[in-house]
């Protein structure tokens, strides 16, 4: 492998970094929300089969 010179790498970062489109706070907020509200709605999908697989199980092993 060839040595990478520090400096000239973080150099390199430093231009990378630059060229990145960051989102806007709106944007992040608006995102955020939405990944919680997703992982309720799976949460809560899961909940109810756990519920109703437990349910089952009872009935056939009782």
């Amino acid at each position: 492998m060839a040595k990478v010179n520090p400096i000239l790498f973080f150099k390199q970062v430093k231009q990378e970094v630059k060229k990145v489109t960051w989102p806007t706070k709106k944007e992040v907020t608006q995102t955020s929300i939405m990944v919680l509200v997703l992982v309720a709605i799976a949460a809560a999908f899961f909940f109810c089969v756990d519920q109703l697989f437990g349910f089952i199980v009872k009935l056939i092993f009782g």
